[in-house]
């Protein structure tokens, strides 16, 4: 048996980005975003609202950068998708984060936020609130890289979003091998 909830904007798992751009006067504002992923080989999708103080700098300026939101800086997170930067202009700071400039794109690297990917403006739609952002680097702090060199997801530890319950969940252990897995049943 099935219930049946209608038409709902519920997707496991839904990552929990942290948007963040410049304004014309190179001050940070940062947004909380779910809404978004991978749209294709090099570029990244998300639907931001056009009253966004973080969507008009964006469009102003260009550029944006795209963090994962992580375990440790959850509420910092959260505060960011609560409070509007149109009421609070200092609300990037009053997050508990601080910023260096992107060396790929003219925006802010947040640094409490251990992988950001840094990108450039492609297009938006108003109409859907639809941004296409191009990716030109994806920078990760060495404390989350493994022996291999790779991202570590442990030491990452991004949340997602439940929007059916409105939690916040960690991403779990590894349960298998992609692109391996499925071998088994050949």
């Amino acid at each position: 048996m099935r219930k049946n909830f209608g038409v709902k904007t519920w997707l496991y798992p839904m990552p929990v980005f942290i948007v963040a751009a410049y304004d014309k006067n190179n001050v940070p504002n940062a947004m909380n975003a779910a809404w978004g992923g991978i749209y294709t080989d090099n570029m990244v999708g998300i639907c931001l609202s056009e009253d966004h103080k973080t969507t008009q700098n964006i469009l102003e300026s260009k550029a944006f950068t795209v963090s994962m939101a992580t375990v440790n800086q959850v509420t910092a997170c959260d505060y960011v998708g609560i409070v509007s930067g149109n009421k609070e202009p200092d609300k990037f700071h009053k997050a508990g984060f601080s910023a260096v400039k992107s060396e790929f794109v003219n925006a802010p690297v947040i640094e409490q936020l251990p992988m950001c990917l840094e990108c450039e403006l492609v297009s938006y739609d108003s109409e859907t609130c639809f941004m296409v952002g191009r990716i030109v680097n994806i920078s990760v702090d060495d404390s989350i890289i493994s022996d291999n060199g790779m991202i570590d997801i442990q030491k990452l530890r991004p949340i997602t979003y439940d929007p059916c319950n409105h939690d916040y969940i960690a991403l779990g252990e590894k349960v298998g091998n992609a692109f391996s897995e499925g071998k088994k049943l050949k």
